[in-house]
């Protein structure tokens, strides 16, 4: 199941997209809508297949025509991994941690496939990180790492733009990472029984201007999602519809020479093997 929040002049509304790539969907006021993807998590199989099929059912949607939403406007946690990548650590300069580098972002800070990210007034670092989404779906605690993945509700993808002079500011991130405007997320949701486990082997690949600056497969990542799941639930409840941002491999602004910053104009896109192509313009704040 693939499925995205969207809005146009006849309302908000949610689409599926078949195998072919057609959009169909339902809008709050039509019969039979099933709810956000927020009101999915958590179904079960019998109950999911119902949405899907009312969706399928819908009218036909033109992707390019509507405004694309976050797929979660607000969730509970967005918790989000530094430093995920071994490549990625060795050209910022850090040691590698055996312990996950865990920072939180907000929801204000959240904007949908299509919408600017807005390089603030106050910044001339602007960077891109293209990173895989895990959405949990079973929320707990101190969940084993051999069932962490039966708590995955689907995967998504995310741009997590850092205002990297804000972020370097003091030792630990959360300033840099949480600018208004600066959480690219979307545009669908794939459900876990799409992809192979842990969305393993999947081709990340971010553009800037149609130029890769990044590519890797989440193969490489150094605490997969099981691991993840695991260890941040020895501390942490999860709950349904929080958020885990698995980390950037390396190819960031920051790390060229000279450095590489997104700027007004600028248009970058973060692919994910079977998951799809997040692409969001850059515009100056207030511009």
């Amino acid at each position: 199941m693939r499925v995205g929040e969207f809005r146009d002049a006849a309302g908000r509304g949610m689409a599926i997209v078949d195998a072919n790539g057609v959009h169909r969907g339902l809008r709050e006021s039509d019969a039979g809508y099933p709810g956000g993807v927020a009101a999915l998590i958590g179904l079960d199989a019998e109950a999911l297949d119902a949405a899907a099929a009312a969706l399928r059912a819908g009218a036909p949607i033109d992707p390019a025509a509507v405004e694309w939403l976050p797929p979660l406007a607000r969730p509970g946690k967005i918790l989000c991994v530094g430093l995920n990548y071994a490549d990625h650590t060795a050209e910022s300069g850090f040691k590698q941690p055996d312990y996950p580098t865990l920072f939180a972002r907000f929801s204000t800070s959240l904007v949908g496939h299509g919408a600017p990210v807005v390089r603030p007034r106050v910044s001339e670092q602007f960077d891109y990180e293209g990173e895989l989404v895990a959405i949990i779906g079973k929320g707990g605690r101190h969940i084993p790492r051999e069932t962490a993945l039966d708590h995955v509700f689907g995967w998504s993808i995310f741009n997590d733009v850092s205002v990297r002079d804000y972020q370097l500011k003091a030792p630990q991130w959360t300033m840099g990472k949480n600018f208004d405007g600066t959480g690219a997320f979307g545009p669908l949701v794939v459900t876990a029984d799409e992809l192979p486990a842990g969305a393993r082997g999947l081709t990340i690949e971010t553009r800037l201007n149609g130029a890769v600056v990044q590519h890797a497969t989440t193969d490489q990542l150094i605490f997969d999602v099981a691991a993840l799941i695991a260890i941040v639930s020895e501390g942490i409840t999860l709950e349904p519809g929080d958020v885990v941002v698995t980390g950037t491999p390396s190819g960031v602004g920051a790390a060229r020479k000279p450095p590489l910053w997104m700027k007004a104009g600028d248009v970058c896109e973060v692919e994910i093997e079977g998951i799809g192509v997040l692409v969001n313009p850059v515009v100056d704040e207030g511009a």
